[in-house]
């Protein structure tokens, strides 16, 4: 039996995806809590009106039992968020990702909340040949982001039994609008390029396969989860896309190039990126019937290039350090407003 869960805790909630998630669950009656460390709060590209939840400033780190209690369900978005970030420093990836991610799942063990939602990734798949990849399917992680993600899976799973539910959602590449935005993922820095530059420049041949999902189609494979029976998804991974979302990364500058019909698009060399792999996402269809894809990355492209020239999206803005989670952290390192645990800093007193 489908049972509806009505308080939520999101970490992350002030990221690319909590942005367009939590308004989402509160339109739909949830009661939602965020939980946000605050690094991006700079970036905020447009206002959308939808309502936001009470924010939280706090680091899923410092989490404790008491703090979790009386909540129906967590989904865990909040870790350094993309492979380029995750190897700047893979040891502070490892505390944060994995050891920080495993200690907030035993917390909400502890403190009676039945259902835990944790954002993992398809990167997890790495490098191969061309064959599709299911749940089942060898991994090979090639970055310490990727790394951790499998290590989560494999920790908190462990922790299911009759009165805790975890699920994994292995999401796509993210694609799509925010108003926390994010430029630093392929098809949206490939519309920022084409919109600013007049030029959607590929430092890759493109061949690589990377299959993508839209921001609020992976908030819909949230919901769903939420939602379904704890005997179809309890300690499942799910993939989380659609078959026909897998493009060579030349196919995803191509439709960029014909939302943005004046862009010109150039290609480099091979560049070095191992990562290629095409997904199924058969499972999920079978486990969350009442989950659907209803974007494509025609659709995605063609919505950043409305909202880019609603906007007036300007170069500076397309390059600033906040849409962009390596920049952004660097910045607040290099100023001494985090240290390099990533905690923030007290603030110097006055001179």
């Amino acid at each position: 039996m489908t049972r509806t869960l009505g308080r939520i805790l999101v970490t992350g909630a002030d990221g690319y995806i909590g942005a367009v998630l939590c308004p989402i669950l509160m339109e739909q009656g949830y009661t939602v809590i965020g939980l946000d460390t605050g690094f991006y709060r700079r970036g905020w590209l447009y206002s959308d009106g939808k309502p936001r939840p009470m924010i939280l400033t706090r680091d899923h780190r410092n989490i404790t039992v008491n703090d979790l209690c009386g909540f129906d369900a967590v989904v865990h978005l909040a870790e350094l968020s993309n492979d380029p970030l995750g190897e700047n420093d893979p040891d502070l990836t490892l505390a944060v990702n994995h050891r920080g991610s495993v200690a907030l799942a035993e917390k909400a063990k502890t403190a009676g909340v039945p259902r835990f939602v944790y954002a993992s990734s398809c990167s997890i798949y790495g490098a191969g040949d061309d064959t599709w990849r299911t749940e089942e399917s060898a991994t090979a992680p090639q970055t310490a982001y990727a790394r951790c993600k499998i290590l989560v899976e494999q920790d908190v799973k462990a922790l299911t039994d009759d009165s805790f539910t975890p699920v994994f959602l292995r999401n796509a590449t993210a694609y799509g609008a925010s108003p926390r935005q994010r430029f630093d993922i392929v098809l949206n820095n490939l519309c920022g390029l084409a919109h600013c530059t007049g030029e959607i420049r590929m430092t890759s041949d493109g061949m690589p396969w990377r299959p993508i999902v839209h921001v609020r189609d992976i908030s819909a494979a949230i919901v769903s989860a939420l939602r379904a029976d704890p005997a179809a998804i309890a300690g499942e991974a799910f993939n989380v896309g659609r078959d026909d979302g897998n493009y060579r990364i030349r196919e995803i500058a191509e439709i960029v190039g014909r939302a943005f019909p004046k862009a010109k698009i150039t290609f480099g060399s091979d560049g070095g990126d191992t990562r290629s792999y095409r997904v199924s996402f058969a499972k999920i269809r079978r486990h969350m019937p009442d989950f659907e894809c209803t974007w494509d990355a025609q659709r995605g492209a063609q919505e950043l290039a409305a909202l880019f020239s609603r906007i007036n999206l300007t170069g500076t803005e397309f390059l600033s350090d906040p849409f962009t989670r390596l920049k952004e952290l660097r910045y607040l390192q290099d100023t001494g407003q985090v240290d390099q645990s990533l905690f923030w800093t007290e603030a110097a007193p006055a001179a």
